[in-house]
This record gives structure tokens, C-alpha cells and sequence, in this order.
């Protein structure tokens, strides 16, 4: 069972998200809170798999108590959740430890699979943050970094589908391969760029270059 505490300032938002996942048979809402402050106490408290942090809230902001969970409770994964999908947010989040990020406006069965993904230990860029990420820094995009040349041309393509905030599966069936190849292909892709996890891969990618690269 995934345990689940959602932090949102604004009730309907949060009651709505934890009816939702409340009725997942493989998930289990251990907790709401209505600022960063009682986030970080409930975690504490019931330590669960997945936190799903609104940025803004009063008080103590999502992006503190996600740096302070993530400290005290490194097992801990979470997700970072905003109606305003601001590109600045993104580095700070990640900074604070968040896993993921994903705009409110995702849909349902988006925020379910991502609660899935990240309690597995994965993490998620959504894909329009990833988007304004790529047209804002274009102009500012270094040359590809070697470490891009030892891919394969599969790995290029499993990296450019990665970016796009797609699923194992999802890439896998754009490229006509198994979840579990795509996987395979993560695992090598992660270890020749020297990066932790898929969000750190992405981040990489348009950094590099690469996404420049590979655009039309």
C-alpha cells in the first residue's frame, strides 16, 4: 500500500486530490495539511511513501518543508504540485529534494500514475514545465557535453521520449519495445551521464544541449 499526504493550501483542491487517490485500491491518504508547517509535522508523524506539496501555501511554503522533510526523512518522496508551472520554481525544488514536479491541472489519472512512479522510486518533470524549460533556455544552451557521445542511437531516442516526461511504457510503445527494454536503456543512459535519476536526466538534456539538438 502507497501512503499518501497531500499538502494544499486551498481545501476543496486538497480534499479532492485525496478522495481521488483514496479510492485506488493500492493507496492510502494518511494525511492532510494545510501549510507547510502541518505538512512537515504529519510527515513526521506518519512517514509516508509520497507527499504531493503545493508550492505556495501560508506560512511555511511548500519548497521549505519539502527541504525539510526531505532532510529528516530521506525515504520520503515528494512531489512538488502548482497551478503556475514557473520555470524558476523548478531548480529550487529540486534543491529542496523534491523528486517530482506537476502542474494541479495534470490529469487524474496523471497524479495517480505519478504517486505510482515515484513511490517506485522514480521521478517526474511533466511535461509542460519541461516545454517552457526548453523554449526559455534555448537561446543559452551550451554545445553537447561528451558524456552525449558514448549513447547509442536507441539510448538518444529512449532520452529525447524520457524528456518529454513519458512513462517506461509510454516510450516504449512510441518505440515499439518493451517497458522493461526502455528500462534497461534508463538504467545505461543514467550511468553514462553520471546522473542520479530520470528528473536529473532531463535536466541534463537541455542543459547539454541536447534537446536543441534534437529539435526540429
Amino acid at each position: 500500500m502507497i501512503r499518501v499526504l497531500v499538502a494544499d493550501d486551498q481545501a476543496m483542491v486538497r480534499a479532492g486530490i485525496a478522495a481521488m487517490l483514496s479510492v485506488e485500491p493500492d493507496i492510502e491518504v494518511v494525511g492532510q495539511a494545510a501549510d507547510g508547517a502541518a505538512a512537515t509535522a504529519q510527515a513526521i508523524t506518519e512517514v509516508p511513501d509520497v507527499v504531493l506539496m503545493d508550492i505556495r501555501m501560508p506560512g511555511t511554503d511548500g519548497l521549505s518543508a519539502a527541504a525539510t522533510i526531505t532532510r529528516r526523512l530521506p525515504a520520503v518522496r515528494v512531489v512538488m504540485l502548482t497551478t503556475f508551472g514557473l520555470e524558476e520554481y523548478v531548480h529550487t525544488a529540486l534543491r529542496a529534494g523534491a523528486c517530482g514536479f506537476l502542474l494541479k491541472d495534470a490529469e487524474p489519472r496523471r497524479v495517480i500514475e505519478v504517486v505510482r512512479l515515484t513511490a517506485a522510486g522514480q521521478s517526474f518533470l511533466d511535461p509542460a514545465i519541461t516545454s517552457r524549460l526548453i523554449k526559455r533556455l534555448v537561446p543559452h544552451l551550451p554545445s553537447p557535453a561528451p558524456a552525449l557521445n558514448t549513447l547509442t542511437p536507441r539510448e538518444d531516442d529512449v532520452l529525447w521520449h524520457l524528456t518529454r516526461g513519458l512513462t517506461n511504457a509510454e516510450i516504449g510503445a512510441a518505440l515499439g519495445i518493451s517497458a522493461t527494454t526502455v528500462k534497461e536503456h534508463v538504467a545505461s543512459i543514467l550511468a553514462k551521464l553520471q546522473v542520479r535519476d530520470r528528473l536529473h536526466a532531463t535536466i541534463y538534456a537541455y542543459e547539454s544541449g541536447f534537446i536543441w539538438s534534437r529539435e526540429p
